[in-house]
């Protein structure tokens, strides 16, 4: 596909995610982004197999991760040349129809980094009740620390890719979002919450919100990112990062 004047990469982090990934791949609105690439922990996962089929780049993340996933895509889109990154899951839940909305913003000048918030009114158990918890326990002390409201952490977001990497980004795991929030209001990007309609996942189960015990390790670690960089902590410890 021929690069438009603000190349669109779309990053998809996904893990046995077979199920699901050839559907969220047929969704991608056609003409609106520049590559697909998907990013699995392995060859051995079958989600690469599909995603190829499906006409994405596959690529292998360098280390275990959401976060590195994240950024192991991020990285190969900025090297091809992006201008704007978007990020999806692979489970079917984010809807891709949606990536125009995402990106406009970026592409017109409006914004920086655009959230595609989770409207769970559609289908309310999309997200358990423990999952959805904890997202709105993290977002509160976000607000009491940086006074400044964020509606939810998505994993549906674009970012302007020179805004990416000036966050200096360090958190590889499930902090990754709350990192980027934190490290873009603290420099003043502009931000834009868009409502997204939220589904159901398609196939398999979530290795994070469908078992209680991984929601509540990784709420801990939000929270413990939240406030770490909320607070400076790490700004001064690690060399502006």
């Amino acid at each position: 596909m021929p690069r438009g004047p603000s190349a669109v990469f779309l990053v998809i982090p996904a893990w046995n995610e077979a199920e699901a990934i050839g559907a969220v791949l047929d969704e991608v609105p056609a003409g609106i982004v520049d590559d697909i690439l998907v990013v699995v922990p392995s060859d051995a996962d079958p989600t690469a197999t599909v995603a190829t089929a499906h006409g994405a780049r596959v690529l292998v993340q360098e280390a275990p991760g959401y976060g590195m996933a994240c950024w192991s895509g991020a990285r190969c889109a900025i090297d091809a040349g992006a201008e704007v990154i978007a990020f999806l899951d692979g489970d079917y839940a984010d809807p891709p129809a949606d990536l125009p909305r995402i990106v406009e913003p970026i592409q017109r000048g409006q914004a920086d980094l655009v959230l595609g918030c989770r409207d769970l009114g559609p289908f309310p158990n999309a997200l358990p009740a423990h999952a959805r918890l904890g997202n709105a326990v993290v977002c509160w002390l976000l607000h009491l620390l940086l006074q400044r409201r964020f509606k939810d952490l998505p994993s549906f977001k674009a970012i302007r890719a020179s805004s990416l990497q000036a966050l200096g980004m360090r958190e590889m795991t499930y902090g990754w979002t709350v990192e980027m929030l934190v490290k873009a209001a603290r420099q003043d990007l502009r931000i834009e919450q868009l409502d997204v309609e939220y589904r159901p996942r398609r196939g398999g189960h979530s290795k994070v919100a469908g078992d209680p015990r991984a929601s509540l390790r990784a709420a801990c670690k939000l929270l413990g990112c939240a406030f770490t960089y909320a607070t400076g902590w790490q700004w001064s410890t690690a060399g502006g990062r």
